[in-house]
């Protein structure tokens, strides 16, 4: 190599250490780590700057929604309004200890100890978002909590590094147990259920509180895929996965000491229930939830409380009656019926009401064929007419006011009536002279036998006995409500409006010996922020004994050889009466035994507008009176729900069995007006004194004069004059046995 050549070499060599020599001054230790620490600081200063900038939001609007659930008085979910979520929160003193513990088991086993982040997972979760893998793993409960109670499920770098902030700032505010129960309650498990008390109902049909550790260790291993994890719709993978997942949550438990491994050694793989359908409205359930919300209505617990959610309301329906009054209902009516082909049929709807006579409590009740497809409920509907079913209560009045015949005999069972049809009452200014079913005339007839074939024209003249205002002011007492309640004689044939609901509080009040009976059907209301508990009615004594008694004594008449044969059985004592409205638009029958009480009505309504339409010939079986379908469908519930029968007998005390005057000379009569043997009165059956004719139209008119005082003969036959407005038709019957129009 020449000197030149060497001179080039050691310039290029120069100009390299220069080079190095300038690159090394730039980067030595003492310039890399203060470069490192002020970055590291200038970190701390954004994070310190977005730790006092973010603050804990409001809890986002989904985390706090929950839905109502309502239940029969033995617990069992009857429904649920979703209010757009399935979540009912419970304190977490209400779920199992061990089952909280699987929980931390399978996803943060150092919660307890952790300040509610985790900058490892963290830092992960960043990573895979920014490079586009989708969502981050490894985050703490509290971080999970936050998410879930606070943010959006927005895979996002702005949304994660919120979720970190906000989660240090709340593991210190808040403690580990109400972020565990805020995270088991918010979390979302699959089958459309968020929070552990809906897991619970929807994999193990059982509330959180009966969970056991097998079971939380299930439904902990679902939180990380509930979809792919949820055993009735997994596949063979998702199967191995969730079983390895939830071993893997009990071995856990076990290291750290929640669990021996004898105690571990015992667990056994707890296959979910098959998924359920959304209990929706359907069937009877509707009409139950309907009826229970305008009695929450009523007790001040408004549309809005309930929209806001997480309410609890029992109702005190009682399941296994409800069951066995839908049962009854379809057997004795629907079954019969041809909705589809029969014009008739289509307009049969049926309503019933069953009550505990000693709380009022509303233990069964049908509303319709479906809520689905007839909104109104049958039960609580006061837009028809209860019929002859308000006869006893003419009967109570006439007790309860120790009312008197126009011949002054005290009013009782045996008192004597002129039962023949379309006699003109006396002692009234408004005439009124109802037929009887059939047109039949009984002549002289006691008041028990009168009751038992529900004889019109004998409670048109009690009624005038008693006065309308009278009756009223003891039908109020009792609970008929005053929906067009007039003060005249044709109330005597019930032609006010009622509904089942409202009869079964009646007679309810007639079987606890006149004590007043409420019906109600709300048990209780509970929130985790406010418990409600309905207000007992007031059980003052509506009528005395010894009247609600005699009118239990008659009615006891009724069932075993009068109307309400239907209901008559060796298995029960019962007491019940039979009624038919005008044109047979509605067909009743109330009873009761010494346990229950039990209105059932059929009505008549036009599938097109809901107009009343006559209920002749549903089923083809002529006028569908009181003492056919209801009294068979009483019949048919009533042996059900006591079991098959029962030995309880009423006690009765007092019974006014009435005054009887002196027997007058025998009546001629015409053989068409000759009673039959066994409607012929006994000598101690006297009629009482005959009052005056008078027509049966609205205006007074000049009444017929009769002899002052006469034995009840059968009066001269009068103009025929129609019934009025409201009261039954009295057209003859289409089928022998029971009642009929006004029965």
């Amino acid at each position: 190599m020449g000197r030149a050549d060497a001179r080039r070499a050691q310039a290029r060599a120069s100009r390299r250490a220069a080079k190095s020599g300038g690159i090394r001054r730039l980067f030595t230790w003492k310039k890399l780590l203060g470069t490192f620490f002020g970055i590291v600081l200038l970190g701390m200063g954004a994070f310190l700057a977005l730790y006092l900038y973010v603050p804990v939001p409001a809890p986002n609007a989904l985390a706090e929604r929950q839905s109502n659930v309502y239940q029969y008085s033995d617990g069992t979910v009857l429904a649920r309004s979703n209010n757009g979520v399935n979540r009912q929160i419970v304190d977490l003193a209400q779920v199992p200890t061990e089952v909280q513990r699987t929980f931390v088991a399978a996803e943060n086993k150092t919660f307890y100890k952790d300040q509610g982040v985790d900058l490892k997972g963290t830092t992960r979760g960043l990573i895979n978002t920014l490079s586009g893998k989708g969502k981050q793993g490894g985050s703490t409960i509290t971080q999970q909590y936050v998410k879930n109670y606070y943010l959006t499920q927005d895979p996002t770098i702005s949304r994660k590094l919120r979720e970190l902030v906000i989660s240090l700032k709340v593991d210190q505010k808040q403690s580990k147990e109400q972020i565990l129960a805020g995270y088991i309650n918010t979390a979302y498990y699959g089958r459309g259920a968020s929070g552990i008390q809906a897991a619970s109902q929807a994999y193990y049909g059982v509330d959180a509180k009966d969970l056991n550790v097998s079971q939380g260790a299930y439904l902990a291993s679902l939180l990380q895929a509930p979809s792919q994890y949820d055993w009735a719709t997994a596949t063979d993978t998702g199967k191995r996965l969730v079983k390895e997942r939830w071993a893997y949550t009990l071995r856990n438990m076990v290291e750290m000491g929640w669990l021996t491994e004898a105690e571990r050694a015992k667990q056994e793989f707890p296959v979910p229930d098959k998924p359920k359908p959304a209990q929706g409205m359907e069937g009877q359930t509707g009409y139950l939830v309907e009826a229970v919300n305008k009695e929450l209505d009523k007790q001040g617990i408004s549309a809005e409380d309930r929209e806001a959610g997480g309410w609890t309301f029992t109702l005190t329906i009682d399941k296994k009656r409800q069951q066995q009054l839908e049962k009854s209902v379809k057997k004795e009516l629907e079954s019969q019926l041809d909705r589809e082909g029969n014009k008739i049929d289509a307009t049969v709807q049926a309503g019933a009401t069953s009550v505990d006579p000693k709380t009022g409590k509303v233990l069964a009740m049908y509303g319709g064929e479906d809520y689905v497809k007839h909104y109104v409920n049958n039960a609580t509907r006061q837009d028809y007419q209860p019929a002859s079913t308000f006869k006893p209560l003419v009967l109570a009045a006439a007790l309860e006011n120790e009312a008197k015949t126009q011949d002054g005999s005290l009013i009782g069972l045996n008192t004597i009536y002129d039962g023949t049809s379309k006699r003109p009452v006396v002692g009234s200014d408004t005439p009124f002279n109802p037929q009887n079913e059939d047109d039949r005339s009984y002549g002289p007839i006691s008041v028990q036998k009168a009751m038992n074939s529900s004889v019109n024209s004998v409670f048109a003249q009690m009624i005038v006995d008693v006065t309308p205002a009278a009756t009223k002011k003891t039908a109020l007492a009792l609970g008929v409500p005053d929906k067009n309640f007039p003060e005249r004689p044709a109330v005597t044939l019930g032609t006010m409006n009622a509904s089942t609901w409202d009869m079964a509080g009646v007679y309810a009040t007639l079987d606890n010996h006149g004590r007043k009976v409420t019906p109600h059907i709300l048990q209780s209301a509970e929130h985790r922020a406010r418990t409600v508990k309905p207000e007992a009615p007031k059980k003052q004594q509506a009528i005395s004994r010894a009247s609600a008694d005699t009118v239990t004594s008659a009615l006891k008449g009724v069932v075993e050889s009068g109307s309400g044969r239907a209901a008559n059985t060796s298995a029960y004592q019962a007491a019940g009466k039979t009624g038919t409205s005008e044109e047979n638009k509605s067909a009743w029958f109330a009873g009761y035994t010494p346990e229950l009480t039990t209105v059932v009505a059929l009505f008549g309504e036009s599938p097109q507008g809901g107009r009343q339409v006559s209920l002749t010939g549903t089923a083809n079986s002529g006028r569908a009176n009181g003492g056919g379908f209801p009294a068979r469908i009483w019949a048919d519930y009533t042996l059900g729900a006591l079991g098959g029968g029962s030995n309880a007998t009423f006690d009765l005390q007092d019974v006014e069995r009435g005054e009887v005057p002196p027997p007058p000379p025998t009546p001629s009569k015409t053989p068409s007006e000759e009673p039959t043997p066994s409607e012929k009165p006994t000598p101690s059956e006297t009629p009482s004194k005959t009052p005056p004719s008078q027509t049966p139209s609205e205006t007074p008119t000049t009444p017929s004069a009769p002899p002052t005082i006469t034995p009840p003969t059968v009066p001269p036959t009068s103009p025929e004059i129609p019934p009025q407005p409201g009261e039954s038709d009295g057209q003859p019957g289409e089928r022998p046995g029971g009642g009929g129009a006004g029965d």
